[in-house]
């Protein structure tokens, strides 16, 4: 155990942090701030000190996806640096090799994954073909923000520019938006 002595009071650093982690455990399964200062005993304001403290940015929850992109690599790095939790960007080559190791019954299964985790996004920025765009908004509503890229059907990467795609991102998750078309 790892101690720390302030004045009188001998402290372990181990009980302190296994307090924190259940603290925020019962928060990210859902528990009111109220709630968990009951269960843990302590006041509301400090488990509202304590996230923010932690915070390390706030605003809408941002996915990004889309095909088929021609500079992949480029836009999942500047989006990780951005803090964008979930992009999912394909080339034409990955999206074709994404179903041709699958039967129907797990290329179904996984589309389905993808839309569920999809889903737990305030919004989702997709970049793809008409056709595409509209499946997507039908299925996530108001929480789509598509970009055609072409009209379907697209048999080729398409370039973005990354300052677009920076700014939209950085646009999102700071205001409500609806759609946002081309």
């Amino acid at each position: 155990m790892n101690f720390v002595r302030i004045g009188s009071k001998l402290l372990s650093r181990n009980k302190i942090m296994l307090a924190l982690d259940k603290i925020l455990e019962l928060r990210v399964q859902g528990y009111s701030q109220l709630e968990v200062a009951k269960m843990c005993g302590i006041d509301r304001s400090f488990i509202s000190r304590l996230e923010t403290l932690g915070e390390v940015k706030r605003g809408n929850r941002v996915a990004v996806a889309g095909f088929p992109i021609q500079n992949t690599k480029e836009l999942r790095q500047m989006l990780t640096e951005l803090g964008v939790e979930y992009v999912l960007l394909l080339t034409e080559a990955e999206r074709w090799r994404f179903f041709a190791d699958k039967d129907g019954a797990e290329v179904f299964n996984e589309l389905m994954r993808i839309l569920a985790d999809l889903r737990d996004y305030d919004v989702v920025i997709f970049f793809g073909s008409d056709m595409r765009n509209s499946v997507i908004e039908s299925v996530l509503g108001d929480k789509a923000v598509t970009v055609s890229i072409g009209e379907s059907p697209i048999t080729e990467d398409v370039y973005l520019n990354p300052e677009y795609v920076r700014q939209l991102v950085e646009t999102v998750r700071n205001k409500e938006v609806g759609r946002e078309g081309r």
